[in-house]
């Protein structure tokens, strides 16, 4: 599902599962995982109640370096992230921004293929971490 630039895929797997897959294909891939962040116990810390939710954040300076030349400001949406969360009904689901989005949005034309090939890597690994039994 794609909505406003945001894809959107049910996982059969918890939330932290989704995202341990998203590292173990990651970096198999020879990409590397630069930040792993859990907001949910980020707030619990803060004394707050947040459904488990955890963000990935991913890639390679050879894909992410281009678009950032064609557009610096491009360097807010990269490198790439996902984020694995928990509706209200138990429901886990992974969300990214579409690459085709991401350089639309930043007006980057030039790299084209650079875009293509980033947005057949999100398909990989989101559908490898959402799909594959674990």
């Amino acid at each position: 599902m794609i909505d406003n630039g945001l894809v959107t895929i049910e996982s059969r797997h918890s939330v932290s599962e989704t995202v341990d897959l998203i590292a173990t294909i990651v970096r198999e891939k020879g990409l590397t995982v630069f930040v792993r962040i859990d907001h949910a116990a980020n707030a619990r810390a803060a004394g707050l109640e947040l459904r488990p939710t955890e963000m990935i954040i991913f890639g390679n300076p050879k894909a992410g370096t281009p678009l950032m030349r064609e557009a610096q400001t491009a360097g807010i949406d990269l490198p790439v992230r996902a984020v694995a969360w928990q509706d209200e009904n138990g429901k886990v689901w992974l969300s990214y921004n579409d690459p085709k989005w991401i350089a639309n949005h930043h007006g980057i034309v030039q790299e084209a293929q650079v875009i293509t090939a980033i947005d057949e890597g999100m398909k990989l690994v989101c559908g490898y971490a959402t799909r594959e039994s674990s």
